[in-house]
């Protein structure tokens, strides 16, 4: 049976079992998640007497802890972490000032994006910026320019982090609500009195060295994390008309399979495809839904090294299906220069006599 033979009611049916929380779980894996967090970042600061040789890699692992806070927070603004909507909420914030993301606001444009992920009419809310072929060739100059800088992975994953956690989640959106509003800036100003806090307590020195590379790696991995999910050859866009929510999360969302310690320090995020069709499965039950699901086993697998390739595709073809390369597109492009600026004919007769 095909995907899109499948009902979705059927499908969700199917997810039912795996909505189920385990508040016991959900306990335990703030637990073995903060917990284990705070120590690391103890520690790196302990080590800073010793070596900075010694703090560098503590610090590499602690961010992969931020990372499987930010998967408690993603899922608390799922409404899938704990059976209270209130819980969710604060749980929510407060991990949310560890990532340096406000979680009303996060949540509101993260909802968008699961309604309208993979959909070429309903772009540039929760997503990356992505170009088709035609739009590109079609673009002016400019707009080619700022798109080739936003894609280039130095750009992407060195200022990414920076612009993303640092510069963008400080501000509201024009159409935020109050409770948005100041969700945001009580975020904000838990950021400044954390970090206050520290910088009091154990010098400013002290806490950059430590928190930066935090910042840094955790951040890179988020927007790696983000962008391997979406961003592979084979993937699924269409226009409205022609857009199937199912297609999107099965054929638009990989399985992106991590080694067993990486697959629990990313929190089961991996099984993106399985998230997306059903997003109030909490992350500890992502895996199960997969293995219990032979429709969810056919999405595209992709593994650590052939997720590297994904790094050089940047234009979505909608005659192939697939993501290209600006390698690839160049020859259309330079075609596409000749036909809209022809060589201008002479006029006869015109010359100043």
């Amino acid at each position: 049976m095909g995907m899109t033979q499948l009902p979705l009611a059927q499908l969700k049916k199917n997810m039912a079992p795996y909505e189920k929380i385990n508040t016991k779980s959900s306990v335990l894996q703030l637990i073995n998640t903060l917990g284990p967090l705070i120590l690391l970042w103890y520690a790196a600061y302990l080590s800073l007497a010793v070596s900075y040789w010694l703090t560098l890699p503590i610090t590499m692992i602690a961010a992969g802890f931020v990372v499987r806070t930010f998967i408690i927070f993603h899922d608390c603004g799922h409404q899938s972490f704990f059976k209270s909507r209130k819980l969710n909420d604060m749980v929510g914030t407060i991990t949310g000032i560890i990532t340096l993301c406000p979680y009303h606001q996060w949540k509101n444009s993260h909802a968008i994006h699961h309604a309208t992920s993979s959909n070429l009419d309903k772009r540039g809310t929760g997503d990356m910026w992505v170009l088709t072929v035609e739009e590109y060739t079609a673009a002016s100059t400019w707009t080619r320019l700022a798109y080739r800088i936003y894609r280039n992975p130095w750009v992407m994953f060195g200022l990414g982090p920076i612009y993303t956690f640092l510069i963008s989640y400080r501000f509201n959106v024009k159409t935020a609500k109050r409770k948005e509003k100041i969700n945001t800036y009580v975020t904000n100003i838990s950021i400044i009195a954390l970090y206050a806090l520290l910088c009091w307590a154990i010098g400013w020195q002290a806490f950059l060295l430590v928190q930066v590379p935090i910042f840094f790696v955790s951040g890179m991995l988020g927007i790696w994390l983000f962008y391997v999910q979406h961003q592979f050859e084979d993937s699924y866009f269409e226009h409205d008309e022609e857009w199937s929510y199912i297609n999107a999360a099965v054929e638009g969302s990989s399985y992106y399979k991590l080694p067993k310690v990486l697959q629990w320090i990313t929190g089961n995020i991996g099984f993106h495809h399985v998230h997306h069709l059903s997003p109030k499965v909490p992350n500890y039950n992502l895996e199960k839904a997969h293995e219990a699901t032979p429709l969810l086993q056919k999405a595209t697998t992709i593994t650590m090294s052939s997720s590297l390739q994904s790094l050089k595709f940047r234009l979505w073809d909608e005659s192939t299906k697939t993501f290209l390369t600006f390698k690839q597109v160049k020859p259309l492009l330079s075609k596409h220069v000749r036909t809209s600026n022809p060589m201008p004919t002479p006029v006869v007769g015109t010359e100043r006599k």
